[in-house]
């Protein structure tokens, strides 16, 4: 199986390209006030227009309200929404998008249990817990506390970047890794280098994988 990769946090016409040239899958826009990586309608109706075919574009959210994302999704032809917040599955449904849930890996909190309560999710992303931050930290947490019995394909965020996300891969499988802070020069900029890095690593361990090496 192939590890799919997102990179979140794009906020620039250039950085999107640069993604897309370097292999992505997917890119993540912003659309959270308080992020450093947030993005404007306009911002992301420019990046959205300048991708070529086959990336997929993935609109991250905190407890925005409906009309606030209905709006917003009457304007950009967004793929996917990602929900970061407190959000019940009732709030990520009825958009007539597929959705991913975002967790984070907060102490003595049953992650399965909060997974499966979102049945209609497409995926369930795991970030690193920090207290008051909704993502975007570039903390890794403890991967041996990932449940094996996860109802929806995962993916795997916090932390990661080019020196460890072969690692990741090697120890968790998930479906697909999500990666932010640890391609960046600065928090919202992207480094056209350490995303080439990165989705090489991620390339060269799936090539292993393809060949029973890994």
């Amino acid at each position: 199986m192939r590890i799919r990769t997102k990179i979140c946090g794009i906020t620039r016409v250039e950085d999107a390209l640069a993604a897309a040239q370097a292999g992505v899958d997917a890119i993540g826009l912003v659309f959270y006030p308080k992020s450093p990586r947030a993005v404007s309608v306009a911002q992301a109706e420019k990046i959205i227009a300048a991708l070529p075919p086959f990336i997929s574009t993935v609109g991250l959210f905190v407890n925005a309200p409906r009309a606030e994302i209905e709006t917003l999704l009457s304007q950009l032809p967004l793929d996917v929404l990602q929900f970061h917040g407190d959000e019940t599955p009732a709030d990520c449904e009825g958009f007539s998008r597929p959705y991913y849930r975002a967790l984070r890996m907060q102490p003595g909190v049953d992650i399965a249990a909060r997974a499966a309560q979102y049945s209609t999710a497409q995926g369930i992303l795991l970030d690193a817990w920090v207290p008051g931050i909704h993502g975007g930290t570039g903390e890794r947490f403890d991967w041996s506390a990932i449940p094996d019995n996860l109802a929806k394909p995962l993916i795997l965020a916090g932390g990661l970047h080019a020196d460890n996300v072969s690692q990741a891969m090697q120890q968790v499988q998930p479906w697909a890794v999500d990666v932010s802070g640890g391609v960046e020069s600065s928090p919202g900029l992207k480094d056209a280098d350490k995303m080439r890095k990165f989705l090489y690593a991620v390339q060269m361990k799936n090539a292993q994988r393809c060949d029973g090496l890994g």
